[in-house]
């Protein structure tokens, strides 16, 4: 993929809460339409890199480059207009509003024309919405919920998407749509930064991995070259895979 555009750049960033730092000196680069799975422990800093990239943490040094501009003190609200979306840990939905109100809400920077068009466009996609429209959202089964999540964040149709653990407490069942869901979105062109903690699926969708360890880059490598890995295996990838 050399040679292609940088969708995001990352130069020696830091982030934290307060006076901790959680993510130090950390560097990285995604092309356009590349899958960059991150994978790690618990409180390796997954989450809050996250949060550092869409503007929601402060970063304490560092550079941000989104689409070939400085975003590094630049409000999540503006870089949602720039096509930058983050789909949280544990869905968020709003559930005492309706799913069609929630992604309305997801389309507020497009036109009245171009929103009704996005709404037929996922319905098309996941039917299940189109059934449950005139419902509240919070009456959806988790699986349900993460997919309403993912499509409310596509409804402002975003350049880059991250995801973080969109897999998280689903059965299996569910957890096979949500994966092919993100590769639907991948096939489309959108790049995808994913955290996930069912690391054998996410890295058989990835372009390249990335191993986070305290806040820092230990390994890096196509998805095929991370799930070989013995090391890897055996941390992150479960005894059956």
């Amino acid at each position: 993929m050399k040679g292609e555009p940088l969708i995001l750049e990352l130069k020696s960033i830091a982030l934290g809460y307060g006076k901790m730092t959680v993510i130090g000196d950390l560097s990285l680069s995604m092309n356009c339409g590349e899958l960059v799975v991150v994978i790690g422990a618990n409180g390796a800093g997954k989450t809050t890199l996250l949060l550092g990239i869409a503007g929601l943490l402060p970063k304490q040094r560092g550079v941000v480059n989104f689409s070939g501009q400085n975003v590094t003190r630049t409000a999540t609200h503006r870089l949602a207009r720039q096509g930058l979306a983050l789909v949280p840990e544990g869905r968020q939905v709003f559930g005492a509003m309706t799913v069609l109100d929630n992604l309305r809400l997801g389309g507020f920077r497009v036109g009245r024309a171009l929103l009704r068009q996005r709404v037929a466009e996922i319905f098309d996609q996941f039917p299940i919405l189109a059934e449950r429209q005139n419902g509240l959202a919070g009456l959806l089964s988790g699986g349900e919920q993460q997919m309403l999540a993912m499509a409310r964040a596509m409804m402002a149709t975003p350049r880059l998407l991250l995801l973080d653990e969109p897999s998280m407490g689903l059965a299996p069942k569910m957890v096979e749509q949500i994966f092919a869901m993100i590769a639907r979105l991948r096939a489309s062109g959108i790049s995808i930064l994913l955290v996930e903690q069912n690391a054998r699926m996410a890295l058989e969708l990835a372009d390249r991995g990335l191993v986070l360890e305290t806040g820092r880059i230990i390994k890096t490598g196509t998805g095929r070259e991370l799930a070989g890995d013995s090391s890897i295996a055996e941390f992150y990838l479960g005894k059956n895979g």
